[in-house]
């Protein structure tokens, strides 16, 4: 069956930890639908390919997806100060929905509040970010808990992209 999965992105999102995720998830037979502030926005990555957004955050409700799919590099800092964004993700730690992050992507959980408890893991420099904010952080490829994946880098991408492929599964 089809899952639909968000992939909340700007500028500067690291390349490989969009391209990676959304072509694993697409062969599994998944849609994955590109977020960012607007429609048909040129969203260029750290390492210059660009991305065509699909939707813009005001035309999506979370409720509409059956996961997030958040990748790192510069993307997730910018994001995580605009409130649109923020409740998406919220909604998704909140209703314990599949959620997807990885590098710098949990950045974003910091600013829901939903952080303390959950076992994840991140970028070196985002661990103690995390943690602060109540997360129990670990320093490990790939940290699941519940339907929360997360990942530290694009070194693991073959082992994130496998268990978020699972994950919708289960």
């Amino acid at each position: 069956m089809t899952k639909k999965i968000a992939a909340i992105v700007t500028d500067l999102v690291e390349d490989v930890e969009l391209s990676s995720p959304k072509e694993a998830l697409e062969k599994d037979g998944n849609e994955v639908t590109i977020i960012s502030f607007e429609a048909n926005q040129t969203i260029t990555g750290k390492q210059g390919t660009e991305f065509k957004s699909d939707k813009g955050i005001d035309e999506v409700k979370p409720e509409d997806f059956d996961a997030l799919l958040i990748p790192g590099g510069f993307s997730p800092d910018q994001l995580r100060s605009d409130s649109r964004f923020v409740a998406f993700v919220t909604y998704f730690l909140d209703k314990n929905e599949p959620l997807f992050a990885i590098c710098h992507g949990p950045q974003l959980f910091i600013q829901t509040g939903l952080t303390k408890g959950r076992t994840m893991t991140a970028y070196t420099t985002v661990r103690p970010d995390v943690g602060y904010a109540g997360a129990i952080v670990k320093d490990e490829p790939v940290v699941v808990d519940n339907k929360l994946v997360t990942s530290r880098t694009p070194d693991v991408l073959p082992d994130f992209n496998a268990k978020i492929v699972e994950i919708l599964h289960a």
